[in-house]
């Protein structure tokens, strides 16, 4: 079964956990680039306010159809209780190409179903999901979650 992990990492938490899904389902891996600049205080801000409001934003070219893949991985930081912008973007601009998909999020809080009923709601029903709080990633304590998040 061929594997994409898609992943949007403002701070390099959720980068790091799609990595590993990548290494450890031997799939291919593509960053979401955002358009708009997340970075800083002002961007922290700008992050909670536009996906509060669900805003569609540009994102750069991606390299992989997620159309040509038996699963995509779908990963991304929980803004404001909700799926981070650039990731919903990308599931807006990419509607009826995945055959299975697999949510996966990383958050201060472990506050997650609001987040993956969004993403859903821009895609399909996930086989698995993933909520891993910041703590976790940082201190390497998720192995036994990921293994049965990927199966």
């Amino acid at each position: 079964m061929n594997s994409l992990v898609v992943y949007y990492s403002r701070t390099g938490i959720t980068k790091h956990v799609g990595e590993i899904i990548a290494d450890k389902t031997d799939g291919d891996i593509e960053e979401i680039i955002s358009e708009v600049n997340y970075n800083g205080k002002i961007g922290f801000a700008k992050a909670g306010k536009h996906s509060l409001s669900e805003k569609i934003i540009d994102i750069g070219e991606m390299k992989h159809d997620p159309a040509d893949y038996d699963v995509v991985y779908l990963g991304c930081p929980v803004w404001a209780g909700k799926a981070a912008t650039p990731l919903i973007s990308y599931l807006n601009k990419n509607e009826g190409k995945f055959r299975e998909v697999k949510f996966f999020l990383t958050a201060m809080s472990s506050e997650f179903e609001k987040a993956f009923a969004e993403m859903e709601s821009y895609s399909i029903k996930p086989s698995a999901t993933l909520g891993l709080t910041t703590k976790e990633v940082k201190k390497d304590e998720f192995e036994e979650k990921l293994s049965k998040f990927i199966g």
